[in-house]
């Protein structure tokens, strides 16, 4: 039997996880948000390593079994999944693919980082329908702790906001 290269397997490894999905953006893989912090090979075994998007996230251990089950189809489990909590996520690892993947879903993303300079880091999102800035909070709690509802006053739509941290 001929043995997989590490660097191939490593790069499977990586390519399986990343495609994981957020159980609750979907939109989303765990890759887009910016949770998923390193895939490596020790001792032969796959071991990735995941932050939360805050801390609490009730998300997390869907996730760890998601990545186990996608290392497992590609013939590359079992594996160790860790959480760590430091160093924090924050929104700032939203790349701009991921923004518009939100925006797309209904979900206005929070401002990319330095965008709007000075301004308050809760202020009112932009319409992901209508690109209004006419808009109202709702609660500060949307289907998700890291969304909030809003509506729009001029398409009068409601929709979520996903958070900036």
């Amino acid at each position: 039997m001929v043995s997989e290269d590490p660097g191939d397997r490593l790069a499977r490894a990586r390519t399986a996880v990343a495609a994981v999905e957020d159980p609750e953006l979907p939109a989303l893989t765990i890759a887009d948000l910016g949770i998923l912090r390193d895939v490596t090979l020790r001792d032969g075994r796959v071991e990735v390593t995941i932050t939360p998007t805050y801390t609490g996230c009730t998300a997390m251990a869907v996730i760890g079994w998601e990545i186990e089950a996608a290392l497992d189809r590609a013939g590359l489990g079992p594996a160790l999944v860790r959480t760590v909590l430091a160093p924090a996520w924050s929104t700032d690892a939203l790349g701009p693919d991921a923004r518009a993947k939100l925006a797309a879903a209904g979900i206005a993303p929070p401002p990319a980082p330095g965008a709007v300079q000075g301004a308050a880091p809760d202020a009112a999102p932009a319409c992901p329908r209508c690109a209004s800035a006419r808009t109202e909070l709702l609660s500060a709690f949307g289907a998700t702790g890291c969304k909030s509802l809003h509506r729009c006053r001029d398409c009068r739509e409601p929709f979520e906001a996903f958070k900036a941290h």
